[in-house]
């Protein structure tokens, strides 16, 4: 331990060791105080570099936390709305549809575009549409009917996806050879 910058180092003579022998050994004395002052300096600059970087990866580790907590929660936000989705795809299919007004059709229709805008702007997307090839990753094979085999022939049931994350799958038919 080093002395305190209150401490006097005394530097009279002392008489047996004269003044020379006095002056080298008080020198003696405060190298080796000076080296325990650098070593103390080492040691709290040491720690003080590793509580900096624990406080940085924890600031990181915070920040990814509160990322991924939000991606879930918009997530199971989503799981949540999407059987509403769903029934607007149901209830936009078909003769019935057909035969409604045509404003209040293109109304229905306008906020379903809107609410999935908002979801994609959330990073959230439909998928599943006539015609793309069929992929396990993403699809769900309710049914195989004579077709181009691979190829999706009809939706059932929207997918959707935050990023490459399915939230569920799309319900389809699929083609296949007779």
């Amino acid at each position: 331990m080093c002395a305190s910058p209150d401490v006097e180092v005394d530097f009279e003579p002392e008489d047996e060791f004269g003044d020379i022998g006095s002056a080298k050994a008080k020198l003696q004395k405060l190298r080796e105080e000076l080296v325990a002052a650098r070593k103390e300096r080492d040691d709290y600059l040491d720690g003080w570099q590793r509580c900096k970087a624990d406080t940085v990866n924890a600031k990181k580790e915070a920040h990814e936390a509160l990322v991924r907590a939000r991606a879930l929660g918009t997530e199971s936000f989503v799981e949540e709305l999407i059987p509403a989705l769903d029934s607007f795809d149901m209830a936009m299919q078909g003769d019935a549809w057909n035969k409604v007004d045509a404003i209040w059709r293109s109304g229905v229709e306008s906020i379903y575009a809107q609410l999935l805008s908002v979801l994609e702007s959330h990073g959230i997307s439909a998928f599943g549409k006539s015609g793309e090839r069929f992929d396990a990753r993403f699809h769900e094979a309710l049914q195989e009917v004579e077709g181009e085999p691979g190829t999706i022939i009809r939706v059932v049931r929207r997918g959707y996806r935050a990023g490459e994350r399915v939230l569920r799958p799309a319900q389809v038919v699929v083609g296949s050879q007779a």
